[in-house]
């Protein structure tokens, strides 16, 4: 099996169009590690590539669920080691692309899947409805201040999920996390650019979203359902505040920007602790000549360590 091409970092970096790119260079077809760009009709405020643009390239992962279904990351695993069986059958590169660090991480490293208790997972998830996810997380820190550290206090699904993990097994949530270690042999590309530039990007995405019909988007899907999941996603959450009547389209958008730019920092933070991560300068001309370098070096087995590399990682910077 090639290595696995994988390419991260924030949000708004370019993600989407640098892999494309290297899977044409490179005999190629895109696998999807974008937790949100799993769901069937989410489209605008994933920022999905719509497939009149994906240039002839094939993606995967892509339109897989529901949106009235709960992704899990044991599920994602499972179809995601079988597209990469499949690829490697036809001699096929994977390239993933992604900002959803333990979706990258499930498909890379190994990671334990701890067992479930429906009682527990409800009782844990009406205390969180009725004292708040911060109280809960309150708690995590107590129990797993690794966990904690990595959870943020508004998640309150990964805080209940952690804290059901601690009560089954009686360990830590973070001893059943994956380690920097891969399963699946491959190199990451994580794209980054200084914090300005991150957020006017952003912005510009939003100001995208709004005129490529996010709106009718969010209107439609929940006339069909959302889930949890779902219905939480930056940019959905706050239109649906605005179909609820709770706040108007121009507090949405204000709304969606900040959330989005949270977002980014939260990636970056994900990514930025993963030492095998390769930072290029997202904005550099040459991008996809630096990017096939070090794939190339990567495959002859001459790439060093990613301490090594000189690009500065940028985005949590002034």
């Amino acid at each position: 099996m090639s290595l696995v091409v994988a390419v991260v970092g924030p949000t708004a970096t370019g993600k989407s169009d640098l892999g494309i790119a290297l899977a044409l260079a490179l005999g190629g077809e895109v696998v999807n590690t974008d937790a949100m760009q799993l769901y069937r009709g989410m489209d605008v405020g994933t920022a999905k590539v719509p497939p009149a643009q994906r240039r002839g390239v094939p993606h995967h992962l892509l339109d897989v669920l529901e949106p009235d279904e709960d992704a899990t990351v044991a599920d994602y695993q499972s179809r995601a080691r079988a597209v990469l069986d499949d690829l490697a059958g036809r001699d096929r590169r994977a390239v993933a692309v992604g900002g959803s660090g333990l979706y990258v991480r499930a498909l890379l490293d190994r990671m334990d899947f701890p067992g479930t208790d429906p009682e527990l997972r409800a009782r844990l998830e009406e205390r969180a409805e009725r004292e708040g996810s911060r109280a809960l997380h309150a708690e995590l820190a107590t129990l797993d201040p690794v966990a904690a550290d990595g959870i943020g206090p508004r998640n309150a699904r990964r805080v209940v999920r952690a804290l059901e993990v601690i009560a089954l097994t009686g360990r830590p949530y973070s001893a059943s996390l994956p380690q920097h270690v891969y399963e699946v042999p491959a190199v990451q590309i994580g794209l980054d650019c200084d914090r300005p530039t991150l957020d006017a990007r952003v912005a510009g995405r939003v100001e995208r979203m709004w005129a490529d019909g996010l709106v009718a988007e969010v209107e439609g899907l929940a006339a069909r359902g959302l889930g949890r999941t779902a219905s939480r996603a930056v940019g959905y959450a706050e239109v649906l505040a605005v179909l609820r009547g709770e706040i108007d389209e121009d507090e949405a958008r204000t709304r969606t920007v900040a959330g989005t730019r949270r977002l980014a920092r939260k990636q970056m933070g994900w990514f930025g602790r993963d030492p095998r991560v390769h930072w290029l300068d997202a904005q550099d001309p040459e991008l996809l000549a630096r990017a096939l370098d070090l794939v190339a070096r990567a495959d002859a087995g001459t790439l060093g360590p990613a301490t090594d590399d000189p690009a500065p990682r940028r985005s949590l910077g002034s």
